[in-house]
């Protein structure tokens, strides 16, 4: 009897980082397999391959096999050849928002985003603040690699756990966004009004965008006098 493929099967086919030097996979399939047959785009940031352009390309086709109905667009700092009945794949630097928009007006919305672009802090925060206000409601975006939040080369800061700097704990503070009923006073921000979940594994994190309307349930007491 013939057996749908799993995101796993297809990881090993085309021998993308995401399972091996990272285990990526089993996470992905969790938060992802409800679009698998939607027809939707989706955006990966990072090509892989580094400077050649005949390399990497593994995690778009990976994408392509899964979701049978989607358009996959990949963006890349270098010049990348990836071929594809339904691959697209811009050159150009991720914190860019000149950039980002024509991509977004070109080939998106998005439905599903994926940052496994410079790793650099700065660069993942930046991309999403870009990013995450374009995505369709109902998405996800994803971000990997958040072992770089660590890595002072790329920005991060071990010692300081709480340092605003770092891309993993700008991820944390959405936890925040998604519970912000809970806060009195003040307008809350796009973020928070379209945040509903935040997951996190090893060097990994999902951010669930939908409309953000759960009112609070803290029961306030009474003043004196009223009914």
């Amino acid at each position: 009897m013939w057996t749908r493929p799993s995101l796993l099967d297809f990881a090993k086919r085309y021998g993308t980082d995401k399972w091996g030097s990272h285990f990526y996979i089993p996470h992905y399939e969790r938060h992802f397999a409800p679009y698998r047959d939607q027809t939707f785009n989706l955006l990966e940031i990072g090509v892989g391959g580094y400077k050649d352009p005949a390399l990497g390309g593994e995690s778009l086709r990976m994408w392509q096999d899964y979701f049978p109905n989607a358009t996959i667009v990949g963006i890349d700092l270098y010049e990348k050849h990836v071929a594809g009945p339904r691959i697209r794949v811009y050159q150009g630097d991720q914190t860019d928002a000149v950039f980002l928009e024509r991509v977004v007006a070109e080939a998106g919305p998005f439905r599903l985003i994926i940052d496994d672009g410079s790793h650099l802090n700065a660069h993942v925060i930046r991309t999403f603040e870009i990013l995450y206000p374009t995505l369709e409601l109902g998405g996800v975006y994803a971000v990997e690699d958040l072992q770089t939040s660590y890595w002072s080369s790329f920005g991060g800061d071990m010692n300081d756990l709480t340092s605003a700097n770092t891309s993993l704990n700008f991820l944390k503070s959405l936890v925040d966004a998604v519970n912000y009923a809970e806060r009195e006073g003040g307008v809350p921000s796009y973020v928070e009004r379209h945040t509903v979940g935040v997951h996190f594994y090893h060097n990994l994190c999902f951010v669930d965008k939908r409309v953000n309307d759960e009112p609070s349930n803290i029961v306030k007491p009474r003043l004196t006098g009223e009914p």
